[in-house]
């Protein structure tokens, strides 16, 4: 591959649509978009989720990777901490931040309604960082 087309190749930019949904670790539909699978992203991940009424993620934290989302429609409940002892609720149009390795188990708390939102993560490969808790999900049954 010669210079030109090495410079072309990093410096180009391009527009994605969510991807087909995947199911992933924690047990909720995501959407990939920006990644290091579809673009080659180095640092940043960026998925849309869709978490249908009544549904609940497993507990889990992203190794040393943090977390942003955008809550585009509905509403979340997230309990977090070490053993799941804070909690708190999101709707349409806030912004949550959840640090790297703190344990966490979001659910949509409507019986009715889909929670859309936009994640990014600075871990490029969306399921790499991802820990499964198994042993704290008998704390929020």
């Amino acid at each position: 591959m010669s210079d030109e087309s090495l410079i072309a190749e990093k410096t180009a930019c391009v527009v994605m649509r969510a991807g087909a949904p995947f199911m992933g670790k924690q047990g909720l539909a995501y959407s990939p978009a920006i990644s290091a699978e579809t673009v080659g992203a180095k640092g940043i991940h960026m998925q849309m989720l869709t978490m249908p009424p009544g549904a609940r993620a497993k507990a889990h934290l992203h190794e040393a990777h943090e977390t942003a989302l955008y809550v585009l429609s509905g509403e979340a409940g997230m309990y977090y901490g070490e053993k799941l002892e804070h909690h708190m609720t999101n709707r349409a149009g806030d912004f949550v931040y959840i640090p790297a390795n703190v344990p966490h188990l979001p659910y949509n708390s409507s019986a009715t309604e889909p929670c859309v939102a936009i994640i990014a993560r600075t871990d490029p490969n969306e399921q790499e960082s991802v820990v499964l808790l198994p042993e704290l999900e008998k704390i929020r049954p």
